[in-house]
């Protein structure tokens, strides 16, 4: 049997006769700009008119992007930010390296984003910005989180890194706050073969500070003359080109992973008393990066999936407050229910856009033998 990768090995095979003529073109142009050139310039400007944001900032990562803007916000040391307890390290990490405090709120049972009474419940006079995150399968609920940031007085940064192309009452991700970041790292919606990504934002002063502080505090007007302190997060222009060349397919690559993610969750609707509970059905506020399921005994689904030859990840071993790194910055006695409930029972399938019909369907049809075999009578 034929192995059927989580992390598939060609995700960009069907482009590599391209990707090898921009590495000569970018190699021997003529100006021998090979960072921050009319490349990046080019992809931001597409960026900015597919999403009608004021202002587009590709970055040397989705990463590095979060930390731009919380220095953009003003936020630093004895500062609060409100962030999920279950999500990707940088959500604690790029708060706490501009000297402020992470705040973890639980999330959502179901959805497992951040859940916005949680976060109202962890708002303080010392809370600067309210940080929710896209996860796997669906978005945050930006428009309570943007009322409770207009109620408190506080920002709203969105990290909807794992979330391009994804829409909610019409808005883009990314949108809904003062700013929001992508992230184009390999496995994402739209990565690419390296690291990068991007600000976006309606806000021209945030714009006008990530710019800078991207490129070591300098406005491009002159060379060597620092108006900030800022750090090295330039975009490469090998990228660049790549994106923009990639950025026309997209859409059709996000409609296939959608239409995945619709077959599966039609086949394991059922499963639910079987306890597999697969995302809520539907394509408003959707994200295609990953499909995730919950299960209750995701460990024995997990090693029946590899026994037939289908790869699949758990995201993420602890929540965030109990990771080693970030536990002694967590509220002392904290308790994150839901969070660690997510950590116990997610498990993600395949759902990157070349898979075929007959691949998804092997997927799906695993999942709903190991149910089978979960309810079978034992002797």
């Amino acid at each position: 049997m034929s192995e059927l990768p989580f992390f598939p090995p060609d995700l960009f095979a069907e482009d590599r006769e391209v990707l090898l003529d921009l590495i000569q073109e970018v190699g021997l142009s003529r100006d021998q700009r090979f960072i921050l050139g009319e490349r990046t310039a080019d992809f931001e400007t597409a960026l900015r008119r597919s999403l009608g944001a004021r202002d587009v900032i590709a970055c040397g990562s989705g990463t590095s992007a979060l930390g731009l803007v919380l220095r953009a916000m003003g936020i630093g040391a004895g500062d609060e930010v409100v962030v999920p307890a279950f999500g990707c390290a940088p959500l604690a990490s790029s708060v706490l390296r501009v000297g402020a405090v992470p705040v973890f709120a639980d999330v959502h049972p179901l959805h497992m984003v951040l859940d916005p009474d949680q976060a109202a419940r962890r708002i303080s006079p010392r809370t600067k910005a309210i940080m929710p995150a896209h996860m796997f399968s669906i978005m945050a609920d930006m428009p309570r989180f943007a009322e409770l940031a207009d109620e408190a007085g506080v920002r709203l940064l969105e990290d909807s890194a794992v979330a391009q192309g994804a829409t909610l009452q019409g808005v883009p991700a990314g949108l809904w706050g003062e700013a929001g970041v992508f992230s184009f790292v390999q496995v994402k919606s739209f990565g690419m073969p390296g690291e990068g990504g991007a600000v976006v934002t309606r806000d021209p002063g945030i714009a006008r500070t990530v710019r800078m502080l991207r490129n070591h505090g300098q406005d491009g007007r002159q060379r060597f003359v620092h108006h900030l302190v800022g750090q090295n997060s330039r975009f490469d222009e090998i990228q660049a080109a790549f994106q923009l060349h990639r950025l026309r397919g997209l859409p059709a690559r996000l409609e296939r992973r959608a239409a995945i993610a619709d077959y599966y969750t039609n086949r394991f609707q059922p499963l639910a008393d079987d306890g597999i509970v697969p995302p809520p059905p539907g394509r408003e506020g959707r994200c295609y990066y990953v499909y995730s399921l919950q299960a209750e005994r995701r460990d024995e689904l997990r090693d029946h999936l590899a026994a037939r030859g289908i790869g699949s990840h758990v995201y993420y071993p602890a929540p965030l407050p109990k990771q080693p790194a970030f536990a002694p910055h967590a509220a002392p006695g904290g308790e994150w229910p839901n969070a660690q409930r997510a950590c116990d029972r997610i498990l993600a399938l395949p759902i990157y856009p070349h898979l075929t019909d007959a691949e998804v369907e092997r997927v799906a049809d695993a999942v709903c033998e190991f149910a089978r075999l979960r309810m079978a009578p034992t002797s």
